[in-house]
């Protein structure tokens, strides 16, 4: 769960870019994406797999 606290002389416009960074940083918005629709079992694995090469190529 991602939450800010506003400090005592902190304008609503920093805190919300705060927040949009931690949201974007936890990656919420492209776990909400993934689940946006229904996903057949190939276009899962599909995903999948391009997941794994993606890490493979950066370890």
């Amino acid at each position: 769960m991602t939450q800010v606290v506003l400090g005592e002389n902190e304008g609503i416009d920093s805190a919300l870019r705060r927040f949009k960074r931690q949201v974007s940083k936890a990656g919420i918005l492209a776990d909400v994406k993934y689940h946006r629709h229904f996903e057949t079992p190939i276009e899962k694995r599909k995903r999948k797999a391009v997941a794994a090469r993606r890490t493979r190529r950066f370890k």
